[in-house]
């Protein structure tokens, strides 16, 4: 099931968090066996993505939107350029 892998780095609202974390407690019990975060987060991922319906639309567009409130309140200086990444500081070179 897990042949090809990737990493991401996923921030969400504490109440999604919340909510998903219920449900894995509940999928636990029903199941009676252990039900990860990650695995009721990676089920939601796969499941949305095969349906693709309006809702999950109206969900990224309502980000979206919120995105752009956020980035024009913070002004134009504010901004990271393209290719900048947070993590750029962590990498070590060698001497």
């Amino acid at each position: 099931m897990f042949d090809n892998q990737a990493k991401v780095l996923l921030v969400l609202p504490q109440d999604v968090l919340d909510r998903a974390r219920v449900f894995a407690g509940e999928a636990t019990t029903k199941l009676k066996r252990p039900v990860s975060l990650q695995m009721v987060l990676r089920a939601f991922i796969d499941e949305g993505l095969k349906r693709g319906d309006r809702a999950v639309l109206g969900n990224v567009e309502a980000q979206v939107q919120a995105v752009r409130q956020i980035r024009s309140r913070s002004g134009p200086g504010r901004r990271r350029p393209a290719g900048d990444r947070r993590m750029a500081g962590s990498h070590h070179q060698k001497g």
